[in-house]
């Protein structure tokens, strides 16, 4: 499956990479990946993976993995989250950290593809919760390469974290370049 998958995303795609590529060494991570901006997105992430040979999840409503469809959801890394009904969605994700040896949860910190001004914080309390770092990786389409940060450890100044991080994904221009 790598073999294919090297084939479509470096040369019928013509993507590539740069940056941490240690993941055997990050078991559990928060993986923050923009922008954000199409469907597009999702294929080649999921080809970056395979290419550079990481596990990664993603988590979805428990109604999504039902019978017809759970099986194709968990083959991508799906993870089905229920929420309680006293429990805020950071900490159910945060609690799937602590069952599973390996889990990095990819999120889009825009929460949608359309454009925003301001990142959501969710991805960051979830890091601090489960005590992981955050991974920041590229959608470069502009240049066609992913570019994937060393793991950060999020500190108590939120301002600076979220300014820091905002930092590496300067000048980079999505799928949809008016969103970027």
């Amino acid at each position: 499956m790598q073999t294919i998958s090297k084939f479509i995303y470096h040369r019928l795609l013509g993507w590539n990479f740069t940056g941490f590529m240690k993941f055997d060494s990050v078991k559990k991570a928060v993986i923050i990946a923009a922008p954000h901006t199409s469907w597009h997105d999702f294929y080649i992430g999921v080809f970056l993976r395979s290419v550079i040979q990481m596990e990664a999840n993603f988590v979805g409503k428990e109604s999504l993995f039902n019978p017809l469809t759970a099986w194709f959801f968990r083959s991508l890394g799906g993870t089905p989250i229920k929420r309680n009904a006293n429990e805020k969605q950071v900490d159910a994700i945060a609690r799937l950290f602590t069952n599973r040896d390996v889990f990095r949860i990819v999120l889009a910190p825009e929460g949608t593809r359309k454009k925003v001004d301001t990142w959501r914080t969710g991805f960051y309390y979830i890091a601090k919760k489960a005590n992981v770092p955050i991974v920041m990786i590229t959608f470069d389409f502009e240049n066609k390469v992913n570019c994937i940060s060393e793991p950060f450890f999020p500190t108590d100044d939120i301002d600076a974290d979220f300014k820091f991080m905002r930092s590496f994904f300067e000048g980079v221009k999505g799928k949809v370049s008016k969103y970027s």
